[in-house]
């Protein structure tokens, strides 16, 4: 069982700030000012989620300086650089209309403009230009990319994605060759 199956991955602790117990976070997110206010965070502690509460931080560009309870020196805190930084599903910010987190979207319904039902999304994969749809259609595979111009409408309550494709995608991956 998947330790972090319910938190997201927020950042990493990067590196030390001074001498008097305090650690620099590189926020891994999209608007690091959401993340500034933070009381705790949980640190992979050998493959497990320990909290760690702040007691003082500043936000700095894209890091965030922050001093835990109990580490007032450096040798405490030398201890916490390199780790990975996570936060509670809970917390994520709620996104609306068209946009999703990737790990919302398994099981959902897709559902495209010209040809109808799709499947059902297996997972989001991440290639580096592109983030895609992993949809299954029985046993075939149809990948779909994560774009405006693509998806058209998100229903979390209907769990359905409708989606545009481009023309011949779609015909790509079902026709037998």
């Amino acid at each position: 069982m998947d330790a972090f199956k319910d938190y997201f991955f927020l950042g990493k602790i990067t590196k030390l700030h001074g001498y008097d117990g305090k650690v620099v976070l590189f926020l891994d997110v999209d608007d690091p000012e959401e993340y500034q206010n933070l009381e705790v965070v949980f640190i992979d502690q050998n493959h497990q989620p320990v909290p760690y509460f702040i007691e003082e931080s500043f936000l700095k560009g894209d890091k965030l300086i922050v001093r835990f309870q109990d580490t007032d020196s450096s040798d405490n805190a030398a201890a916490l650089v390199n780790k990975n930084l996570y936060l509670p599903l809970s917390q994520l910010p709620k996104l609306a209309g068209n946009q999703f987190y990737y790990h919302e979207v398994p099981g959902f319904k897709v559902v495209d403009a010209k040809h109808g039902e799709l499947g059902t999304v297996e997972t989001v994969l991440e290639y580096p230009n592109q983030a895609v749809l992993q949809v299954m259609q029985g046993e075939k595979e149809i990948l779909i990319p994560i774009n405006d111009e693509v998806i058209r409408s998100v229903d979390r309550k209907a769990k359905t994605i409708k989606v545009q494709t481009p023309e011949g995608l779609v015909e790509l991956y079902l026709n037998e060759s």
